[in-house]
C-alpha cells in the first residue's frame, strides 16, 4: 500500500490551488453576491488543463484520471466551491458520452469542452423527480430519423450556459420503467429548448443552475448515447463516478474552513489569550482535521479504484455521504470559531456555511447514499 501521491499529482495539486488563489479568490465575493457565472475563469482553467482533466488525452483531456480530477476539484473548492464548479462541471454529462457514446460522439463533444470552448450539462432532474430517477417524465418519440422530445428539467447545472446537454428521456414507454429510458444529446440551441436561470440559491451562487423546457425538440436518432432502453442503468453508472467529484468538493470546502479557522484562532484574542489556546477551540479544530483526513483517504481510495480498473462504487457512495456530513460540520465549526464575525460577509466562512449544505443534496441525497450502502451490506 502506498498513500503517497505521485510527483505528477503533487504538481497538479499545487498548480490547481495556485490557480484558484490567483484567479478565483479576487472575484469570489462579487460572484457570490451577484450570482455571476465565470466563463473567463473556465477558459483560463482549460488552458491549464484543468477542465475535463479526467478525459484521456486522445479526446483532448489531460488524462489525469478520476483521482487527478478529484484533486483539482478539491483544490479549487478550497477557495470557492461555486466558481470551482464552473470548472469541474464544465464537462458534466461528458461522462455518459465517454462511457457509452460512439467514437464519433466522443470526438465531436469531448475536445471542445476540454479546450474551454463548449460547456456540457446533464439534463436529468425534473420538477417532480430528483432522487427518484425512475419518476422522470420527459418523453422522446421517434419520427423518421429523429427523436421529438417533450418535457421539463429542473435544477440543471450549467443549464442556461451550456452548448449541449445529455438528457434522460423515456423512449420506450411500453417497457417496464427501468427499461424505458434512453440518454440523448440535445444541442442547447435546438428549436423548442427554453432555458431560464434560477436565482436565489442559498449557496454555490456563482454556479449556473436553470430550469429547461423541451417542446417538440427534434434531434437526430444518431444523438442516442449508448443503447436505447438502457438509460436508467447508464445514469446509475454515471452517478457512481460523479459522486466522487462531489466528494472532492467536500474535501476542499472542509479544508478551506479549517485553514481559515486556524488562521483566525491564531489572530483573535479572548480574555487576554489567543483563541487557539483554549481547549474548546482546539477540540473543534482537531475534530475538523480528523474528519477531513478520514474523508480524503476514503475518497482518494474510491477514485483510485476507478482508475485502476477495479471500481468500488460503494466506497464512492460512502465518500459522498461522509463528504456532505464533514463539510457541514466543518463549515459550522468555522463559523462558531469566528463567532459573530463568522456571521458577516466580511469573512468567507459564512459563504462556505451556505455552500456546504448542497453537498448533502445533489448527486444523490444522504438518504439515497444510505440506501445504496445499506443494500450492499445486506446483500453481502
Amino acid at each position: 500500500m502506498n498513500f503517497e501521491l505521485s510527483e505528477e499529482l503533487k504538481m497538479l495539486r499545487d498548480m490547481a490551488y495556485k490557480f484558484a488563489v490567483a484567479e478565483i479568490a479576487p472575484i469570489s465575493h462579487e460572484c457570490d453576491v451577484e450570482e455571476k457565472y465565470t466563463p473567463e475563469i473556465r477558459k483560463k482553467a482549460a488552458e491549464q488543463g484543468l477542465v475535463g482533466a479526467w478525459i484521456p488525452e486522445q479526446y483532448g483531456g489531460a488524462g489525469v484520471g478520476i483521482l487527478g480530477n478529484t484533486i483539482i476539484t478539491e483544490e479549487v473548492a478550497r477557495v470557492d466551491m461555486g466558481i470551482g464548479l464552473n470548472i469541474g462541471a464544465a464537462s458534466f454529462g461528458c461522462e455518459a458520452i465517454f462511457f457509452f457514446g460512439t467514437e464519433e460522439q466522443k470526438m465531436k463533444y469531448l475536445p471542445p469542452v476540454c479546450r474551454g470552448e463548449w460547456v456540457a450539462a446533464g439534463a436529468f432532474t425534473e420538477p417532480n423527480a430528483g432522487t427518484d430517477v425512475a419518476g422522470y417524465k420527459t418523453k422522446g418519440v421517434k419520427d423518421g430519423n429523429d427523436f421529438v422530445i417533450n418535457g421539463n428539467k429542473m435544477f440543471i447545472t450549467n443549464g442556461s450556459v451550456c452548448d449541449f446537454m445529455v438528457a434522460q428521456v423515456i423512449t420506450k414507454p411500453e417497457e417496464k420503467k427501468h427499461n424505458s429510458f434512453s440518454q440523448i444529446i440535445i444541442p442547447a440551441d435546438a428549436k423548442g429548448v427554453t432555458r431560464n436561470k434560477l436565482h436565489g440559491k442559498m449557496g454555490i451562487r456563482a454556479s449556473d443552475t436553470a430550469e429547461i423546457a423541451l417542446e417538440d425538440v427534434r434531434v437526430p436518432q444518431a444523438n442516442l448515447v449508448g443503447k436505447e432502453g438502457r438509460g436508467f442503468y447508464q445514469l446509475m453508472h454515471f452517478f457512481d463516478v460523479t459522486r466522487i467529484l462531489v466528494s472532492g468538493q467536500a474535501i476542499g470546502l472542509s479544508q478551506g474552513c479549517l485553514d481559515q479557522a486556524i488562521k483566525y484562532a491564531k489572530e483573535r484574542t479572548a480574555f487576554g489569550a489567543p483563541l487557539g489556546s483554549y481547549q474548546m477551540t482546539l477540540m473543534k479544530l482537531t475534530e475538523m482535521a480528523i474528519k477531513i483526513e478520514s474523508l480524503r483517504t476514503l475518497v482518494y481510495k474510491a477514485a483510485y479504484s476507478v482508475d485502476s480498473g477495479k471500481p468500488d462504487y460503494t466506497l464512492a457512495a460512502m465518500g459522498k455521504y461522509l463528504g456532505g456530513q464533514t463539510a457541514v460540520f466543518c463549515a459550522n465549526a468555522a463559523v462558531e470559531i469566528h463567532g459573530g464575525y463568522g456571521y458577516m460577509d466580511e469573512y468567507v466562512v459564512q459563504k462556505w456555511y451556505r455552500d456546504a449544505k448542497i453537498l448533502e443534496l445533489y448527486e444523490g441525497t444522504k438518504e439515497a447514499e444510505i440506501m445504496t450502502i445499506g443494500r450492499y451490506l445486506m446483500n453481502k
